[in-house]
């Protein structure tokens, strides 16, 4: 069965691969992945989705970072999502408790897992405030920008769905305003424009370094997984169903 990835940036598709991937270009993992630079973003990623549906893929995959919505997630923890919800309040359930087992007893014990409801947000949600009431409006324990477009792809074609998302920032980390000054509408730092609002607010400089700790220990989850991701796309058998 053949099994597609999406992955938002390019950092986190380094953690898989260190194949280059033009944002939108498939390539080929091994014989039976297939993975995708979708871009960030709900439209980006759901039109990934379609075209590695298009391609032939049976499963999909919805691989990098998130942020924590729940105190107890710390930086480089593992969230499998057991249902999304999108950023209308719409609810995407899928029956993927057998692929989230398997994948529990697959990857390295020292990781710590969280099973729960993942949120969708439309734009990067900045500060501890906005992430707790997000968290309380939607039950759920951590949030990205791609996984529930990713979600609803997988729920329209009847495949199953699985979530690799590791946190990066906690819920009592505020993101440094320069990262957002910073991002293109690839989600990508340019990091020209980074340099000049340090410059302007030499201040910001401590929260991006604590952040970039953060993301670190993300992408080295990201790097443990990687290396059973053949154990993880072993058994992926689930229904999915939209509430």
């Amino acid at each position: 069965m053949l099994t597609g990835i999406v992955i938002a940036l390019p950092e986190e598709l380094a953690t898989l691969t260190s194949k280059r991937l033009k944002k939108g270009c498939i390539e080929t993992l091994n014989d039976k992945i297939l993975i995708i630079c979708s871009g960030a973003g709900e439209n980006n990623a759901r039109l990934a989705s379609e075209l590695l549906v298009d391609n032939g893929v049976k499963r999909l995959i919805s691989w990098g970072c998130a942020a924590a919505l729940d105190s107890a997630l710390q930086s480089g923890d593992l969230v499998l999502a057991e249902s999304c919800i999108d950023a209308q309040q719409v609810g995407i359930e899928f029956d993927n408790k057998g692929w989230v087992s398997h994948v529990q007893s697959s990857i390295n014990r020292q990781i710590p897992i969280y099973v729960g409801k993942l949120a969708e947000s439309k734009h990067i949600v900045e500060t501890t405030e906005d992430k707790t009431e997000l968290g309380k409006a939607t039950g759920a324990i951590a949030l990205d920008m791609e996984s529930t477009a990713i979600a609803k792809v997988a729920s329209l074609n009847g495949i199953p769905f699985m979530t690799i998302r590791v946190i990066a920032d906690t819920l009592k980390m505020n993101l440094p305003k320069s990262v957002s000054y910073a991002l293109n509408e690839q989600g990508e730092v340019v990091l020209k424009k980074l340099l000049l609002f340090l410059f302007l607010h030499p201040s910001e400089l401590p929260g991006l370094i604590k952040l970039g700790f953060a993301f670190n220990a993300a992408k080295k989850t990201l790097k443990c997984i990687a290396r059973d991701i053949q154990l993880i796309i072993h058994d992926g058998s689930s229904d999915i169903s939209v509430s």
